[in-house]
């Protein structure tokens, strides 16, 4: 028979004289420290509360959409004038005072010599668009390639509402490729439970990032359509590592009885973790670094598009492929009733193990039941949770009215053991005294000499 691992959700620190060792002890040998499975509920509230936050403010707020999904007129011009370099404050107040009303945006696009002032507002006129040009020149004099004054290094141009309608067509389009595929996958190389779980959790990532972005109010281009489809596989890179171990786990588990599928899941989780937490941080390195240099150095707003909505998407993927995807399985899987009783014969086998480990601890005697069988009878019937094991019980997945006690066939077992030893001593004892009679008998007998002999002497 295959070993299994120690239970996750009765760790071995919680017994009476085990050996408690340091927390990233625990964390790097993933020995069942975080009980992950067991606080499900409490993951449920966190998850739930943050998501109907972020599709609230989707709701109510919306997007700040860039204006190739709105529409409008952008003018560009060399951040360098003949009295120095121009911030995008100047080029924004030019604009103010020329049209009375604010661009949407200005920000600065490159560095050094290639470096721009893009300012996007809403579709303007041809006049419109002639009269913020001559505002800009007369006041901020960008320079040409030649280093001189020029009105002609200004530019416009009138972009389509139709390209973003495009791109987040085509966006959606993949999506739902994406997800159907991945779905057929995780059913045939793991369950079609594991992929619920799967995508229940993709779907908070999803949920989470566009959320963020309503709710800062991040502006939403083409760049971040295409950095929250790169997130799926990021998100579901994760979760499946989580699955498949603990899919090695629980390989051939309801012909055991160590441990239940939620202590099993509840331990890969607590194996893997370290492992998510490093894929994590290595994935949010290059992040970070394109962020920083494609913002503060390049001033490149693509980049910032980009790495803005890949960095809340992984660490939304982060959290909820361990805190949301395992938990979402394991209440799936403890639907099914060959899970259910195995999960009671388990747990009454650590009811019986813990009563004995704390009776040998006080220097007690065992209980009458300690050593008893446990039967499908006695553990399949309700109960009350055995006091000590409240923890194990609720990373079992089997709620606590299932919770397995001792039976009265156990009881009369035991009783019936005891009365039969009584009895069997006593019996023991009075066979005893009836052979001593009967042999005493016999000897009183062959002492004394039958008639026959006395006659013959």
């Amino acid at each position: 028979m295959e070993s299994q691992p120690t239970p996750a959700s009765t760790p071995t620190t919680d017994l009476p004289g085990a050996v408690h060792h340091s927390l990233f002890y625990r964390l790097y040998t993933g020995t069942g420290l975080f009980d992950i499975v067991g606080r499900r509920k409490w993951f449920y509230l966190i998850f739930g509360t943050i998501g109907l936050i972020c599709v609230l403010s989707m709701g109510i707020r919306g997007f700040n959409f860039s204006i190739e999904f709105s529409g409008g007129t952008q003018i560009e011009m060399p951040a360098v004038g003949a009295h120095g370099a121009i911030s995008t404050d100047e080029a924004k107040s030019v604009f103010a005072s020329s049209l009375n009303k604010e661009p949407a945006s200005v920000q600065s696009v490159g560095n050094g010599n290639s470096a721009s002032i893009q300012i996007r507002a809403e579709t303007l006129t041809n006049a419109q668009v002639s009269q913020v040009e001559t505002a800009l020149f007369k006041q901020l004099q960008p320079l040409n390639t030649a280093g001189q004054p020029s009105q002609q290094s200004i530019s416009d141009s009138a972009v389509s509402a139709s390209w973003g309608s495009q791109i987040s067509k085509q966006a959606l389009i993949g999506l739902i490729v994406f997800l159907v595929l991945v779905s057929i996958f995780l059913a045939i190389y793991f369950e079609w439970r594991m992929a619920v779980s799967a995508l229940v959790s993709l779907a908070n990532d999803l949920i989470v990032t566009a959320g963020v972005y309503s709710i800062v109010g991040f502006e939403v281009s083409p760049a971040t359509v295409i950095g929250l489809l790169t997130i799926l596989g990021f998100s579901l890179y994760d979760t499946v590592v989580v699955f498949d171990k603990i899919k090695e786990n629980t390989r051939g588990l309801l012909g055991l009885s160590r441990q239940t599928y939620g202590q099993a899941a509840n331990l890969a989780v607590n194996q893997t973790l370290m492992r998510s937490i490093n894929t994590s941080l290595i994935a949010l390195l290059p992040v970070l670094g394109l962020l920083i240099v494609g913002v503060g150095i390049l001033g490149v707003g693509t980049l910032q598009d980009l790495a803005l909505v890949q960095l809340v998407g992984m660490l939304a993927s982060a959290f909820s492929s361990i805190c949301l995807a395992t938990p979402v399985l394991v209440d799936l899987k403890m639907r099914q009733p060959a899970y259910q009783v195995q999960a009671r014969k388990v747990l009454a086998r650590q009811q019986q193990l813990a009563a004995r480990r704390a009776a040998a601890v006080a220097g007690e005697p065992l209980p009458a039941t300690a050593g008893a069988v446990v039967d499908a009878d006695s553990v399949e019937r309700p109960g009350e949770v055995p006091p000590g094991l409240e923890k194990a019980f609720a990373s079992s997945g089997v709620p606590a009215r299932h919770a397995p006690k001792q039976s009265r066939n156990a009881r009369q077992t035991g009783s019936r053991q005891g009365g039969g030893s009584q009895q069997g001593s006593g019996g023991r004892q009075g066979s005893g005294g009836r052979q001593g009679g009967k042999a005493a008998g016999q000897s009183g007998k062959s002492g004394r000499p039958t008639g026959k002999r006395r006659r013959q002497a």
